[in-house]
């Protein structure tokens, strides 16, 4: 039937947004083609219809572009700005912004990353963020990821915002920790918004409040 771009808010689930599109489009058979994480927000494809939601792994594997805020000086169990967040225990002066560079620099190219425990990857055949509110930690065998680029786009102690181009799998708040522990002071997310999926930009997206089975025709792609 279609596949249509939607800007996610923050504080809703990915699902909740086929949920959504399910109800105002009268169509049981909605997918979506990568997960944000709740406290996300941006980009995300919607496959309406059967013949669509079959074709949603074409999707899946494109590249991501994300814009991500980085506060330094702490860590947290989710990496993230939504788990328990723990301050450095030792006395942090301010990172050089110089030094912050070279850090981000070192990060770009193939590489290996291990999922975090708060995720929706399965393993025995459930999911890890599940294990993880049991207060289990599993070993997690690290896959195989690409940084195509890093930009720092601001810097003010201790927060950086940056712009990474990676491949699909990515865990970017596993990225923005892995970034403070190089630098010696822990980091975690506060902000995430994914910008692209392949060609397909966020600038195109619409917002999920104003789409409407009248105007779906509007906000869809091939």
């Amino acid at each position: 039937m279609a596949f249509v771009l939607i800007n996610k808010p923050a504080g809703i689930t990915s699902h909740d947004v086929v949920d959504r599109v399910r109800r105002i489009t009268g169509e049981r058979k909605v997918g979506h083609a990568g997960t944000l994480d709740p406290f996300a927000t941006g980009l995300l494809i919607v496959a309406i219809g059967r013949s669509s939601t079959k074709r949603i792994s074409e999707f899946v594997k494109l590249d991501k572009k994300y814009r991500a805020t980085i506060h330094f000086g702490a860590t947290s169990d989710t990496q993230d700005r939504t788990g328990i967040v723990i301050p450095s225990p030792q006395q942090i002066l301010p990172l050089p912004k110089g030094e912050l560079e070279g850090v981000l620099q070192k990060f770009i190219g193939p590489q290996k990353q291990t999922p975090p425990m708060y995720s929706a990857k399965k393993i025995g055949g459930k999911k890890l963020y599940e294990l993880a509110r049991e207060g289990k930690v599993v070993e997690r065998e690290s896959v195989d990821i690409e940084i195509f680029s890093i930009a720092l786009i601001s810097y003010e102690w201790p927060i950086a915002v940056i712009d990474v181009h990676c491949t699909s799998g990515t865990y970017i708040r596993t990225l923005g920790a892995d970034i403070g522990e190089k630098c010696g002071v822990g980091a975690y997310l506060d902000e995430l918004e994914r910008t692209a999926i392949g060609t397909h930009s966020l600038k195109n997206a619409t917002i999920l409040d104003e789409l409407s089975s009248d105007n779906l025709t509007n906000f869809s792609i091939k």
